[in-house]
């Protein structure tokens, strides 16, 4: 194994009756990614995080933390928040991280800090049903923290929250990520993840699609629209072209995409050396959206 490897499934699978959650995932991450998981609902996001982190136990395949099979020790490496946080309403922040904490065997000296982190230390007393959705979300990251782990697992650490509560825990992961900690976190908001993330794997019903690089995966691959008066020569050309890799022929123009080491300027050249003058060229990228809508299409 790859000595940098934080977690790695061989082949997972997971069922509920009838319905297969997740098939034959195999997945790794390196130390220091944010990794996301993206994918519409019901795609195996939070049972696959549910498994990582032994809340959920798999049908077949296998699944390491740190190259080794999980254990107690491992397991308190790992700050993970699955799903929505799950706090006593009746007590204040403090309290609550406490009991948290006596959980994982940790001391109390790091409620302070964490709550820092989130920016809710001056709330420290508030007792957790009086905060809005996006400080408690915040307060969950904070419980994830307690004893300053080297990864965080997040389960949609944005859903259900407004922009503002949106930007606050974007902030928050990215500057956990500043610190050289790996963070895994599944969510279905393109968006989201393009901001946030380095490495992606996109899931669609359980079946792993597509994994690599974001900028590579949803990078947004620029695509052409050319018109001439005389569309048939222009077709002609078009298919002739062996720097067109992909092409889509509409009643009044054509929309290409090019070889990655050819640009509009070269397609313009290659037309007018060939005896027709385009009468118009428009460069536009592909939005991030049509991107994930191709790789998870049937």
């Amino acid at each position: 194994m790859e000595k940098d490897i934080i977690f790695e499934t061989n082949k997972l699978s997971k069922s509920y009756g009838r319905i297969q959650a997740i098939k034959d995932l195999s997945l790794k991450v390196l130390k220091g990614q944010v990794f996301g998981i993206l994918g519409p609902n019901g795609s195996g996001k939070t049972t696959t995080l549910s498994i990582a982190t032994g809340i959920l136990t798999q049908d077949n395949g296998e699944y390491y933390w740190f190259n080794k099979n999980p254990d107690h020790t491992s397991r308190k490496q790992i700050g993970s928040l699955i799903e929505i946080p799950n706090f006593f309403p009746y007590l204040n922040l403090v309290q609550n991280l406490s009991v948290i904490a006596e959980i994982k065997g940790f001391g109390k000296t790091d409620i302070a800090r964490v709550l820092q982190v989130v920016k809710l230390y001056d709330r420290r007393h508030s007792k957790f049903r009086n905060l809005s959705l996006g400080m408690k979300q915040r307060l969950g990251i904070a419980s994830a923290l307690l004893g300053d782990p080297g990864v965080m697992v997040l389960d949609e650490p944005t859903n259900g929250l407004d922009p503002e509560g949106i930007a606050e825990v974007r902030e928050l992961i990215l500057e956990e990520a500043k610190k050289g900690k790996t963070i895994i976190m599944a969510s279905h908001i393109l968006n989201e993840v393009e901001k946030v993330c380095s490495h992606v794997a996109i899931l669609k019903n359980g079946i792993l699609i597509e994994q690599g690089d974001v900028r590579s995966l949803l990078g947004g691959e620029t695509l052409i629209e050319i018109r001439a008066m005389d569309l048939q020569k222009l077709t002609a050309l078009i298919n002739e072209c062996d720097f067109v890799t992909w092409r889509k022929v509409n009643k009044d123009h054509i929309i290409v995409s090019l070889d990655k080491h050819k640009n509009a300027e070269d397609l313009n050249k290659y037309v007018f050396s060939r005896g027709l003058v385009l009468s118009s060229l428009i460069s536009h990228k592909k939005t991030l959206e049509s991107q994930f809508l191709e790789l998870v299409k049937e």
